[in-house]
């Protein structure tokens, strides 16, 4: 084999590697964008739970003021019962979606503290 063509076999070899590779590549970066769209998805629904959650409260506290001058408990009203409902199913919903954010996420342990005692030592004093 001459000099030109190991050149030629090494320039088609680093064409077939160079596509493989941006094969590869593309399909690394699709699956990534996948999982980063699925994420914004999770994170805009959160907001928009969020957001109903807010207005939610908004209308519970204006019920419970205008109750507050009519009746002695305000929160034994049907409305108001209505509306605590509506904002714990909300807040499910929110702890949920939260919950599939942080999978990978550890809870940090508290580290146990051994308390150590000092030795004491009685010496003998001559006066």
């Amino acid at each position: 084999m001459n000099f030109w063509d190991k050149v030629k076999g090494d320039l088609q070899k680093g064409v077939e590697e160079g596509i493989t590779f941006v094969r590869e590549g593309a399909s690394v970066v699709k699956k990534k964008a996948e999982e980063l769209t699925e994420e914004g998805k999770r994170r805009y629904r959160i907001y928009e739970l969020k957001a109903a959650v807010q207005k939610e409260i908004a209308e519970l506290g204006g019920k419970v003021y205008e109750l507050s001058g009519k009746v002695r408990n305000p929160m034994l009203d049907s409305k108001v019962k209505a509306i605590r409902a509506r904002i714990k199913k909300l807040e499910s919903e929110i702890m949920k979606l939260e919950g599939t954010l942080k999978t990978g996420a550890r809870k940090p342990t508290a580290k146990k503290r051994t308390v150590k005692k000092a030795a004491t030592k009685k010496t003998a004093t001559s006066d």
